[in-house]
């Protein structure tokens, strides 16, 4: 079943010693990181966790492009939100914007597009039913929240 989702998923993390470099500021690959925490969240929430679509359709998301802007370092111990929005949906590919934020503002932007694949050949496949209607959904509901200036 398919959840209601919110226009902006929104996750939690804290900057652990692990996760900085010698000044204490987060290493710049681990931005990466929270957002794949935070996408995993966000199709969970939504009612359409990846591990059932693999179970289920021996299908994958996988991230085909990434680009980040770095606006400011997180430092250790920071509390991050990270906000994932599904800004498009095509056959086989979601294109996402995620953004952590810190207590001193924004961190970083990430666009991420994710493509379908099959497992073990990693050849383009649609996205099943029940998972191109939650993302659209999410799509939908960030379109929602923009036209009533969330």
């Amino acid at each position: 079943m398919i959840a209601n989702p919110q226009s902006i998923h929104r996750y939690g993390l804290r900057v652990y010693y692990e996760d900085t470099d010698a000044g204490g500021v987060t290493y710049h690959a681990n931005y990466f990181r929270y957002a794949e925490r935070a996408r995993t969240e966000a199709l969970r929430e939504a009612g359409i966790p990846h591990a059932e679509l693999v179970a289920g359709h021996n299908l994958m998301l996988m991230v085909r492009h990434a680009e980040i802007d770095y606006v400011r370092p997180a430092r250790l111990d920071d509390a991050l939100i990270v906000e994932t929005e599904t800004m498009d949906v095509g056959g086989a590919t979601v294109l996402l914007r995620q953004t952590v934020r810190g207590p001193n503002g924004l961190c970083a932007t990430l666009r991420i597009k994710l493509a379908c694949v099959r497992i073990g050949g990693n050849r383009p496949a649609r996205i099943p039913p029940a998972w191109r209607q939650g993302l659209v959904k999410m799509r939908n509901a960030v379109a929602a929240a923009t036209e009533q200036g969330e």
